[in-house]
């Protein structure tokens, strides 16, 4: 059965954050992190990762995968923010209509970055990425059974 530490949770939540994917190798307890193939296209892998996606092949059931969220759970998160902690109904309004339009991401994240709430948000979507590794440990777990 899969468990990870705080610690190990926080690590992988940033790396999340930054466009990476991570693998946990369960019989060392070891993190591996690289860029997620779909952000990185043209990221060619260093000798170090393709040795780490030779083993994965080799020996799938020793390594758990976390990946970022989707792009409508980013956006329900973001929806969320707005719903339970933006109390300025103009900045609220304007983060909405930013949600609708092409690169909602990018636009919600240039909104809330002048905004007073840049750090509340920071710490919201932290705790919602910790959540979702949660998530796919317990989905881990329950495959394993």
């Amino acid at each position: 059965m899969l468990s990870l530490t705080e610690k190990e949770i926080d690590l992988i939540s940033t790396q999340l954050l930054k466009g990476m994917i991570c693998f946990y190798q369960i019989d060392k307890k070891r993190i591996h992190q690289m860029p997620d193939d779909e952000d990185y296209y043209n990221y060619d892998l260093t000798e170090a990762e393709e040795d780490v996606l030779d083993e994965i092949e080799e020996n799938p059931d020793n390594y758990a995968e976390f990946t970022q969220m989707e792009p409508a759970q980013e956006h329900q998160m973001m929806q969320d923010f707005i719903d339970r902690r933006v109390k300025e109904r103009n900045l609220a309004e304007d983060l909405v209509s930013s949600l609708t339009k092409p690169k909602a991401n990018t636009a919600f994240k240039f909104l809330i970055e002048d905004s007073k709430y840049k750090a509340e948000w920071t710490e919201f979507r932290r705790e919602k990425y910790h959540d979702w590794i949660r998530e796919q440990v317990d989905s881990f777990n329950f495959t394993e059974d």
